[in-house]
């Protein structure tokens, strides 16, 4: 089990591989489809730094509390719907780390793997679980795309467990095992049709 303290050194993810399971601590925001449109079709940057740092594919629930934010729930999104940005968003903004639901495609792993980033992969469903690791909701970039859309700032503490999908060598979980399973599915279809 390893603990990534962000932001994080393209050495600490290039010694993670397809299957580790890692926890994340430090300051991250959120990011959808619209702060990826925002930042490669708009070609607008964030104020926040996020060289190093990771984006988290998920919507939450934030109430203000005052001058103060809390995060109520936090689940992950389907991250390939992000598939489409996410090779230029990495190269522009020096992310590292990418975190949601499921995995991602080809395009987002050979940009893994030539700038130095990976996927982990959240549990879908654990939104509560989620926003138990946010110690501090510090507020909102881009408020204007509403709140599921917009970026939140937030520090989590030994968020996880996450699960690297897609690594800096190649490796790419869900497209391997999608390969993996259509084989064997042929196979079994054989087998079948040569029985009856």
């Amino acid at each position: 089990m390893k603990i990534l303290h962000l932001p994080v050194t393209e050495e600490e993810v290039r010694a993670l591989r397809v299957g580790d399971a890692v926890y994340v601590s430090g300051d991250m925001v959120t990011g959808r489809d619209r702060v990826h449109e925002r930042v490669v079709k708009e070609g607008k940057m964030p104020e926040t730094d996020l060289t190093g740092g990771a984006v988290f594919h998920a919507g939450p629930i934030v109430a203000r509390d005052g001058e103060e934010y809390k995060t109520l729930a936090i689940g992950p999104t389907t991250s390939m719907r992000m598939e489409a940005f996410e090779a230029d968003f990495i190269e522009r903004t020096g992310v590292r780390i990418l975190i949601g639901k499921g995995g991602m495609g080809d395009r987002t792993a050979e940009a893994c793997r030539k700038f130095g980033a990976v996927h982990l992969m959240f549990a879908g469903g654990a939104a509560v679980l989620a926003a138990d690791k946010v110690t501090k909701t510090y507020g909102v970039e881009w408020a204007d795309l509403g709140m599921p859309e917009a970026m939140w700032l937030l520090h989590m503490d030994e968020f996880g467990p996450l699960i690297v999908s897609v690594d800096t060598h190649g490796g790419n979980l869900f497209e391997t095992n999608k390969r993996l399973f259509a084989e064997r599915k042929q196979k079994a279809l054989k087998k079948l049709a040569e029985e009856y």
